[in-house]
């Protein structure tokens, strides 16, 4: 019996031992034939955002210089297309009667201190004369009221004298920046009131675009982008700029778009795009732009 056992045994390790062997063998080939599956991952839209624009000064880069005064242009001294500097006078208002006002103000005030000196004088003369027991008291108040009285006419000339001045200088116009003469309003002989436009100057070398971007497209905007902007009669030119700044609200679009399938009605933001280097082109000129996915990073 105990033999019987024994070869029964000897008969069934080795064929336990080859049914793991093929089991395991199996489970191996089974794992390593069944994929792992790969992660999604979505295509990035690397095509560039189309807008149309318009070139447009920085702002106080552009500036329209109106009357501070109202009455007749007796002097223009520029014309559109002259540079002028930072406080260079543009136009002359008529100020005859300003002038005399003025003249007739400065009188009274030199007046004003004539009598002043004179009413000390009397001052100092009444309370030497009280003091000697000579003369009154009253005397001596009397001509300390008159150097009152002298004083505050003195202030009131002196104020219109300043009003009056203030006045005059109105009817000067000066440029209040540097830059260019793009517009002249009015022509010598003109009536103008006050807050008239006379002429409008602005810094050409500070230019940029206000780039219609659609509202669908915001999203694939980044600051510091770069910039391919082009224009109608510079066939086969480009200039390179770059979004410099990226507005928080979106506005009705101005521009016709070309491309029929974009709605003319819709709303857009209105990007603002740095020129990297002075274009040749004119202000309020219509241009194309070609925004860049791939941002350059913030730039100053």
């Amino acid at each position: 019996m105990k033999s019987t056992v024994t070869n029964i045994l000897r008969i069934a390790i080795p064929v336990a031992l080859i049914i793991l062997t093929i089991v395991l063998v199996r489970s191996h080939h089974a794992g390593a034939e069944t994929p792992t599956p790969a992660p999604v991952t979505a295509a990035a839209d690397a095509r560039p955002v189309l807008a149309e624009g318009r070139v447009s000064a920085y702002p106080g880069a552009e500036v329209v210089v109106g009357s501070d005064a109202a009455g007749s242009i007796v002097t223009m001294l520029v014309a559109e297309r002259d540079v002028v500097r930072k406080g260079q006078l543009i136009a002359e208002i008529r100020s005859d009667d300003v002038a005399a006002a003025l003249a007739e103000a400065k009188a009274r005030v030199v007046e004003a201190d004539a009598d002043i000196r004179l009413f000390e004088t009397e001052a100092a003369r009444a309370k030497h004369l009280w003091e000697e027991e000579v003369g009154s008291r009253q005397a001596y108040d009397r001509a300390l009221r008159d150097i009152d009285g002298a004083k505050a006419r003195r202030a009131t000339a002196d104020a219109t004298v300043g009003r009056l001045a203030a006045t005059l200088d109105k009817t000067r116009v000066v440029s209040p920046i540097d830059g260019m003469v793009i517009d002249r309003s009015v022509d010598r002989g003109e009536t103008v009131e006050t807050g008239d436009a006379i002429v409008t100057i602005a810094n050409l070398d500070r230019l940029r675009v206000d780039a219609e971007v659609d509202e669908f497209d915001i999203a694939r905007i980044e600051q510091g982008a770069s910039v391919e902007i082009t224009a109608d009669g510079f066939d086969g030119e480009a200039w390179a700029g770059h979004v410099e700044e990226i507005p928080d609200s979106v506005v009705g679009r101005k521009l016709k778009p070309e491309d029929p399938g974009r709605l003319s009605d819709g709303r857009v933001l209105l990007v603002k795009v740095a020129f990297d280097e002075k274009p040749p082109l004119k202000l309020g000129q219509k241009v194309d732009v070609k925004i860049r996915r791939e941002a350059t990073g913030e730039r100053r």
